[in-house]
């Protein structure tokens, strides 16, 4: 099938009661920029964040459990990405994490998952079958503030370049954990840490496609720290720290995505408070910021946007007004512009696109 013949296929997690439709499958019209909705899931209790492997054609999302004793607990949930049909099919869940999960990701030879846990402060890892389907939890780390004050609130965890090492943003403890796997134990273990601002809370991260740097979005302080990054030793070291916000902005805000474009000329954050999207030309040699523009969000509290490939577009949800909101986005400049197109959707929290 060519790529003009492949569906772009657009999944979205949200908010959601187990009895309501909380996944949904849309397909992406590249030549209008319009959304047709393909397929919804229930059954998950907010199953916020979702990971895809374009691939093997499945999709990873999370979904809220309780012990026993009514303690919170996660599932991972995997599903079959049918394309022709335009379907969802669950094919396993699990119980993947000892605390309500924020974030999942999955490794790229598709060996493991990991979760990480807001309030628990852990991240898991998880085995995967060769089937793709959802096996053990294989470790956990609990990270341990250093005061009663002063809690770890685990927020996500990303893979490097080369997946040798796993590093894990701590936002209640301002810093960003590096972990390598031991395969032979299946263990998490610690290789380094790196420390952003007391008080920014890091958020989540993203890799320059060089691999030469990293970029951290500080939810606490509306800031992005730009880091270097040694592969070999899978360090961060702090190249710079800039705003999110326009000079002299007074209003509360808070931010939540940042993601990078395909050619790793320009990266993107949200604001919630602010409700738009900071862009900023990136120095290739440098890897320092240049804020160039903050686009609306056309919607309240922006949690979490995706760059459609290709790079035409942009989907933002913005969970307070349960609305995605449709981008263009010129290339060149790297400038974004609203499309006039929005959908509704309850709570959404998080949103991915690709070919199929």
């Amino acid at each position: 099938m060519t790529v003009e013949q492949k569906r772009m296929l657009v999944f979205v997690g949200s908010y959601a009661e187990a009895s309501a439709d909380g996944v949904y499958l849309y397909e992406f019209d590249e030549k209008t920029g319009e959304l047709a909705r393909l397929d919804q899931v229930s059954g998950l209790k907010n199953p916020t964040f979702l990971n895809v492997d374009t691939p093997q054609r499945r999709l990873y999302a999370i979904s809220e459990t309780a012990s026993e004793d009514g303690s919170k607990r996660s599932d991972a949930v995997s599903f079959d990405i049918l394309p022709a049909e335009g379907k969802l099919a669950e094919t396993s869940r699990a119980d993947a994490l000892n605390g309500p999960s924020c974030h999942i990701q999955r490794r790229g030879d598709d060996r493991y998952l990991t979760l990480a846990s807001y309030h628990k402060g852990s991240v898991s890892l998880v085995g995967l079958n060769s089937d793709g389907t959802v096996g053990k939890v294989l470790d956990i780390q609990e990270h341990q503030g250093q005061t009663p004050e002063r809690k770890s609130h685990v927020h996500s965890s990303f893979y490097s370049p080369d997946q040798r090492f796993l590093f894990v943003c701590d936002l209640g403890l301002d810093t960003i954990f590096t972990y390598r796997i031991d395969e032979a134990e299946n263990k998490l273990v610690p290789q380094g840490e790196a420390k952003v601002k007391e008080g920014a809370g890091p958020r989540h991260l993203v890799f320059h496609p060089n691999g030469r740097f990293a970029y951290v979005i500080n939810e606490l302080q509306s800031t992005v720290t730009a880091f270097q990054y040694d592969a070999k030793q899978g360090a961060l070291k702090e190249i710079e720290t800039v705003s999110t916000l326009p000079a002299g902005t007074q209003v509360e805000n808070g931010c939540a995505e940042i993601t990078m474009s395909e050619d790793g000329r320009f990266l993107y954050g949200s604001n919630r408070g602010h409700d738009s999207l900071v862009v900023y030309a990136v120095n290739p040699e440098s890897g320092k910021l240049e804020a160039i523009q903050y686009a609306s969000a056309e919607g309240k509290h922006p949690r979490h946007f995706s760059i459609v490939p290709g790079g035409q577009y942009v989907l933002v949800v913005n969970r307070d007004t349960n609305n995605l909101a449709v981008f263009t986005r010129e290339a060149e400049s790297g400038m974004l512009s609203y499309s006039g197109k929005s959908y509704e959707i309850s709570k959404p929290v998080c949103v991915w696109a690709d070919r199929f």
